[in-house]
Formats: C-alpha cells, sequence, structure tokens
C-alpha cells in the first residue's frame, strides 16, 4: 500500500513538473495575444492618417499611424503604447477622439502585432517603443516637452520604461489601467503556481513611474475585473499622480479605451504642459 501511494505520489510529482514545465516555455503566448494578419492601410480607418514605418535598433520594420490634430491645435503628441492584445485598428476611435481635440497622435505596432515581423518580450517591446519615439522625436521635430506618452494596461509598463530610461524624454504620461507588476497579475490568474519565480517578463510599473519623475495620471476602471483597481492606484501613489476612477467600467469597456475620462485625461496633461 505505502508503495502504491509514493507510486502516486511521484507520478503527480512529475505531471506537475512537466505541467510547470510547459507553462515556463510558453509562457509569453500567454502573456502577448497578438490578432492574426496584416493591418489594413491607415486611411482606411481615419480620413487623414497616414501610414508609417518605424525602424527598430535591432533592425526590425514596424508599422504605424500618424494621425494629425484636427481644429484648433494644441502642439502636443500623444504617443499610444498598446495592451497585450489587438493591434492600432482598434485604437483608431481614440486617435479619432484625441485628434478632434487638437493632438497629434502616434499609434504603432509592437513586434509580432499588427502583422509585424519578430517575437514580443519585455525588452523588444522597450525597442519598440523607443523606434516610436525617435520617429516623432527625430523625423517629425517634437520636441520632447511636448510629447507625452499614453499607454494601455501591458503598455503603461512599456510608456513607464521608456520615461524612466531616457530621462527628458517626455513631458508626462497618462497609464490607462496599470498594474504593479507581471507577476501580480500572473499570481491572480495562476494562483496554484510560482509565477514569480517563472516569468521571464516582470515589467514592474511601480518602480518605472517612481524613477521616471514626471507629471502622471492614472485612469482605472473601478469594476475591473483583470487589473484590480487597487493595484492602479498602486502605480498612481508611486508615481505621485493623478487617479481618475470609471464607476462601472471594466477591463476592456470601450469607456476605458476611447471615453471621455481617458480623452479629459490626456487632454488635461496636455494642457499643463
Amino acid at each position: 500500500m505505502g508503495r502504491r501511494i509514493a507510486t502516486v505520489a511521484g507520478l503527480l510529482l512529475v505531471a506537475a513538473l512537466v505541467g510547470i514545465g510547459t507553462l515556463w516555455l510558453f509562457q509569453r503566448e500567454l502573456v502577448y495575444l497578438p490578432p492574426d494578419g496584416p493591418v489594413a492601410p491607415a486611411a482606411s480607418a481615419l480620413a487623414e492618417a497616414q501610414d508609417v514605418t518605424l525602424t527598430t535598433a535591432d533592425g526590425l520594420t514596424l508599422g504605424a499611424w500618424f494621425v494629425p490634430a484636427r481644429g484648433e491645435r494644441r502642439e502636443v503628441t500623444v504617443l499610444v503604447a498598446n495592451g497585450n492584445a489587438g493591434d492600432r485598428s482598434a485604437r483608431a476611435p481614440l486617435a479619432a477622439a484625441l485628434s478632434a481635440r487638437g493632438l497629434d497622435v502616434l499609434l504603432f505596432d509592437y513586434r509580432g502585432f499588427g502583422g509585424n515581423p519578430g517575437r514580443p518580450s519585455e525588452e523588444r517591446l522597450a525597442l519598440d517603443a523607443r523606434a516610436a519615439q525617435d520617429h516623432l522625436v527625430r523625423e517629425r521635430g517634437v520636441p520632447p516637452r511636448r510629447l507625452l506618452l499614453l499607454g494601455e494596461s501591458l503598455g503603461s509598463a512599456v510608456v513607464a520604461r521608456l520615461a524612466a530610461e531616457n530621462p527628458g524624454s517626455a513631458a508626462g504620461m497618462v497609464l490607462r489601467s496599470p498594474f504593479v507588476d507581471l507577476p501580480a497579475v500572473g499570481e491572480r490568474v495562476y494562483p496554484f503556481l510560482p509565477v514569480r519565480a517563472l516569468l521571464a517578463d516582470r515589467f514592474p510599473v511601480t518602480e518605472l513611474v517612481a524613477r521616471a519623475g514626471v507629471p502622471t495620471t492614472v485612469v482605472l476602471g473601478e469594476a475591473d475585473r483583470t487589473i484590480p483597481p487597487a493595484q492602479s492606484r498602486a502605480v498612481a501613489d508611486a508615481a505621485g499622480g493623478a487617479v481618475v476612477a470609471v464607476p462601472g467600467a471594466d477591463h476592456n469597456d470601450a469607456v476605458l479605451g476611447h471615453g471621455p475620462a481617458v480623452v479629459g485625461a490626456v487632454v488635461g496633461l496636455a494642457d499643463r504642459i
């Protein structure tokens, strides 16, 4: 009887180790969720939008859209960093809303997203964001003091790192539904696994916003079931920034994608700078 119990326990241990090993090997497929296929031309989504090509430091070519301001210009440009799913076409309503308020907007896709080559990771997304920023500053002549960074969920970590590692490169940030760090999110999804020990990509948002030291506004949904509002508030506390809470809003609700709270937060920060 004892031998049988030992055998079963051994098999369960092997199965658990195989399962953990599989998750470790394919963890990025669980973190990054790019859609299939390329993105249509910019003008098919937004009449005045322009297709743009970005070149990363490691030689990849990425697709992007530049959406010029309409009406009375605020002379501020917004660089938008997406979350972990979808592509720039899904952010067209956001770009349209910001453009209508007098802001230039750059939407771009990370490597592996939107028909771009390459495979995403924390380090590689940092290169992609830097390429987008370089395009605005070097090719379009946007002064860093007139550049705002808007990060959506995972994108909050991307823009926070961009600001932290390049002091003076941006005037401020709006972070929509940011998390404390990626392991804190993974532990909620897989509470039975040693997520913090297994994850290769960390995205330490609170640490990054504290180092960035730029004016920051956090927008959160009070009914967010993906990123707890408490985590987003912790990011705001670390940044010494303001919080805009949207009652009843869940993580992927349109009101958090391009609603008045998000647009108003960006416009408000643009007017401050």
